[in-house]
């Protein structure tokens, strides 16, 4: 019966992650048919936005009303997202479909963590069932954008959409069937005036670093506005949720040691790997002058060695103390980061492999004792909404550090282009030979390559915080109140 639920678990997880990446390489058709490629950005980010908004709503919702029906209920959301974009006839439309499909794929990462949460009880069990759960979002790295290629070559670009019914539909009957679950008969209060301010407030900051990080004009009275408004929303959500008998989430969590320092540390590593996500293809191809499809392999040892380090950490936690993991995790990303800043443009391709592949092993060593200590540090009570405030706080982290990321490389660039007095050159055209002027083409690789270094440099701040916070997992002190069993081994 467990393996059943563990397969459906693993299935809906790996459409939620697919969906992330299955779009890049049918962006191209999609345009062509449906007009509106100055919105294709907004294509990927309303996916992220609407699964970061409504995580931690799910989370709360699967305290009060039981797993089951908030995750069944998520399934059904993300199905009809999928058919709606599949059938999208304007990129307004996709768009806005796309969302549907967020709000469904929110409660997939929280709510799946939290049924293996109390569906095993043994922490090794618990860290293998959730290292294979972090391994499908490494698999679905590789697979997405290569599904997504071979469903645009041979049918359409809608059945890449079309293809999560059929499985989303098996995996909806196995839970269906399969997991039981005993809920406490009380009437549940609902914090809907928490939720909505929350929702309204965290859609404006996000709408604001997506919008900054693309125009650059973080001046601007709208993106000041925006970021005025979120700060009132929050400030009025602090005072709802100080009152509420039932908040969406529970202020006393950020008290909690060990939940402040994994969602600390998920938003540092969170920072690594977006910049190697964005940045190493165009250090690829404007630095070391490889193809787009060279450009693009050099990410593969990322996905790969992350599968292999979340089945490694499951092994791990029976022979180590799982926040030993997790310091020895972020040494490995710090080590790699270190690699990465040391680039130069004649550095060997075995090397950027070697450095991208232990980033993933890193993370796949790390991402199931997160939600190991996680699971571990508050009662069952509370499992659901302190899982999804990490599944959170890790894709706010792509966007944050897209914004911060990119502006970096952007005020780089520029100040590059007018030490060199090339303030004219045209840095969106392609990078090989033929396109830009012989004589200007070297200028370009030498910009490009400073660009890209500060961007290496605070990967590596991030990556070298990461590993000094992970110490302070280690020296923690135990609560008198709270003796959890993976305290014997941590």
């Amino acid at each position: 019966m467990r393996n059943k639920i563990m397969g459906a678990l693993l299935l809906v997880t790996v459409l939620a992650a697919m969906e992330g990446t299955i779009v890049s390489t049918a962006v191209p058709r999609i345009t062509s048919d449906l007009s509106g490629i100055e919105l294709v950005s907004w294509v990927y980010a309303i996916y992220m936005l609407a699964t970061a908004v409504s995580a931690p709503i799910y989370g709360k919702l699967a305290d009060l009303f039981g797993r089951k029906k908030v995750m069944l209920a998520g399934i059904v959301i993300f199905l009809a997202g999928s058919a709606l974009c599949g059938l999208a006839q304007s990129m307004g439309q996709l768009i806005l479909f796309r969302a549907v499909q967020g709000l469904g794929a929110g409660a997939v990462m929280p709510v799946t963590m939290t049924i293996i949460g109390d569906l095993y009880t043994e922490t090794k069990d618990r860290a293998k069932a959730q290292g294979w759960i972090s391994a499908v979002w490494g698999v679905a790295g590789v697979l997405g954008p290569l599904m997504g290629g071979f469903l645009v070559d041979t049918l359409t670009w809608r059945y890449i959409f079309f293809l999560n019914i059929p499985f989303g539909l098996v995996a909806f009957m196995m839970l269906a069937a399969n997991y039981k679950e005993d809920i406490e008969k009380v009437k549940p209060y609902i914090d809907y005036k928490g939720a909505a301010i929350f929702s309204i407030g965290t859609i404006a900051f996000l709408y604001a670093l997506l919008e900054g990080s693309q125009s650059q004009e973080w001046g601007s009275p709208v993106i000041i506005g925006l970021f005025l408004f979120t700060l009132t929303a929050y400030i009025g959500f602090y005072g709802v949720e100080r009152r509420s008998p039932e908040p969406l989430i529970p202020l006393h969590l950020f008290s909690n040691r060990n939940i402040s320092l994994i969602n600390l540390l998920t938003l540092l590593v969170g920072g690594v790997v977006i910049s190697i996500t964005v940045y190493l293809p165009i250090w690829s191809q404007g630095v070391m002058g490889k193809s787009a499809t060279e450009a693009g392999f050099v990410l593969m040892p990322m996905p790969v060695c992350w599968t292999l380090g979340a089945i490694l950490s499951g092994q791990l936690v029976e022979r180590m103390k799982p926040n030993w993991i997790i310091t020895f995790g972020t040494g490995i990303v710090t080590a790699a980061s270190l690699f990465m800043f040391s680039l130069t443009g004649d550095s060997p391709s075995a090397f950027i492999y070697m450095a991208t592949g232990m980033v993933g092993l890193g993370m796949g060593l790390i991402t199931p004792i997160f939600m190991l200590t996680i699971q571990s540090s508050v009662q069952q009570r509370e499992r659901g909404v302190a899982v999804a405030l990490n599944t959170f706080t890790n894709t706010f982290s792509q966007t944050l550090g897209s914004a911060i990321f990119g502006t970096i490389f952007n005020l780089t660039l520029l100040s590059e282009a007018k030490k060199k007095g090339e303030g004219d050159l045209n840095f969106n055209a392609s990078f090989s030979e033929g396109h830009v002027p012989e004589d200007k083409l070297s200028e370009m690789h030498g910009i490009l390559a400073s660009a890209v270094h500060a961007i290496h440099g605070g990967m590596l701040l991030a990556a070298g915080l990461s590993f000094a916070v992970s110490f302070a997992l280690i020296k923690r002190r135990k609560s008198k109140s709270q003796e959890y069993q993976y305290l014997k081994h941590g």
